[in-house]
């Protein structure tokens, strides 16, 4: 299979192919097998990608390195039968975000000896991100320092890159939806200005000639905006390909490069085709990801205690409710309301926080033990229609089998089809 390289995503739609891809932002082994399982009868690549946060020097908060991460995902994909020629890995929000207290000189120290990390680990496309301020300076930067940082990572990146098979590819632009979604109900958002756009480009390009990374700039393959979508904890904004026309156009002045959607989860299928077909070609998803593993784990928890309603066994509602309260750190201040709606949104809520508690100890115990007992089970499709309903009429037409693992890769790769379906164009 010819696979189309990333390098050239600007060309893909003149092409016969692929017209974008979808950016997997995720580090749950299943959410990623799914995805694998999902691209693997098309022409695309599956480009995964990892956030500062999430992946550093330090561990993250999943406790990987770049190079731990990258021998996950390939392990995954040798279970899965995927062949590595067809991963891209990329980082995300690469700068001094998780270093932001500290001295702008010592964050920015810690920022290149991660993106060092991630270049010498062989991810190739870097979203450099220096936008927020760090100890003493204001919470957002203007676009001159911003750049000028970003050019300090680039040069990093491509000293760390020097003997890898493919030069880094790089992404600009920090102008993304709040992480993890808005705190609030949400009705509008406004569209990055085609003037906005076109001056990042401009500023960043004189930082990398200033820093002598021309050569460099030429493989900026995207840039960062806003095309008008967002998810809050309750509701979604769907993207208007009328608000985002002016910017669309914008594309034109800008040879060789696409833009980057951030936070497109939860878009329909007719809004994830309309983005691409208007030059967002790279659509990242991550939380929409984990919500429908989420949901599927939390139906087969429901059908375990209809089929052995005498088990000790801990519900694993129960166990992800108390890993949350006893850390509430990664959901506490993203939730408001009254007690029992914080309940709520702890576990159903469209920014779905409690993706950051999968990789707990009891969490991934509990979900053991959960699918230990459904293992070679066939379930009741009576069940499923009762706690897994999406996913009926595929149980019911043989192409998806009633046991517990097909049931949990059927929901993702349900999400996954999506993405597939818009970006094949």
């Amino acid at each position: 299979m010819n696979v189309p390289s990333i390098r050239y995503i600007a060309d893909w739609q003149k092409q016969a192919g692929p017209a974008g891809i979808p950016s997997v932002c995720s580090a749950h082994p299943l959410v990623l097998e799914a995805a694998m399982k999902a691209i693997l009868p098309t022409d695309l690549p599956l480009l995964i990608e990892a956030t500062c946060n999430q992946v550093n020097q330090d561990g993250g908060y999943t406790g990987m390195t770049p190079n731990d991460f990258r021998t996950m995902v390939e392990n995954i994909a040798s279970k899965a039968s995927f062949p590595l020629n067809r991963l891209i890995l990329g980082g995300d929000h690469l700068g001094p975000n998780p270093w932001k207290t500290l001295d702008a000189e010592v964050a920015m120290d810690k920022a290149e000896t991660m993106i060092r990390a991630y270049a010498a680990a062989g991810f190739t496309k870097l979203h450099l991100d220096c936008s927020m301020g760090c100890a003493g300076e204001p919470i957002a930067l203007n676009d001159a320092k911003t750049a000028e940082r970003a050019a300090r990572l680039a040069g990093a990146a491509e000293q760390a890159a020097i003997g890898q098979s493919q030069a880094p590819v790089y992404v600009i632009g920090t102008e993304v939806p709040v992480p993890g979604g808005a705190l609030d109900a949400i009705e509008g958002l406004e569209v990055t200005s085609s003037y906005a756009i076109r001056e990042t480009v401009k500023i960043h390009q004189y930082a990398f000639q200033q820093a002598g990374l021309t050569e460099a700039f030429s493989r900026v393959i995207a840039a960062v905006v806003q095309p008008g979508v967002e998810f809050g904890n309750h509701n979604v904004v769907i993207y208007d390909p009328v608000k985002a026309s002016e910017l669309s156009r914008t594309l034109s002045e800008l040879p060789g490069i696409v833009f980057e959607a951030h936070s497109t989860d939860y878009q329909p299928p007719s809004a994830l085709s309309n983005l691409v077909a208007d030059g967002f070609a790279i659509l990242k998803v991550g939380p929409g990801l984990t919500f429908a593993l989420r949901e599927a784990l939390y139906g087969l928890d429901m059908i375990a205690s209809e089929l052995y309603p005498d088990s000790s066994r801990q519900s694993l509602r129960d166990t992800m409710e108390a890993g949350m309260q006893a850390d509430p750190d990664n959901w506490q201040k993203y939730y408001e309301g009254s007690n029992d709606e914080q309940a709520r949104l702890r576990h159903f809520s469209y920014s779905d926080r409690i993706r950051y508690y999968w990789p707990k100890e009891d969490a991934k115990a509990s979900v053991h033990a959960l699918l230990e007992l459904l293992n070679e089970v066939d379930i009741p499709e009576p069940l499923i229609s009762q706690y897994l309903g999406g996913l009926l009429k595929k149980v019911r037409s043989t192409e998806v089998a009633p046991r517990a693992n097909e049931l949990i890769f059927a929901a993702i790769k349900d999400v996954m089809q999506d993405y597939i379906s818009a970006c094949k164009g």
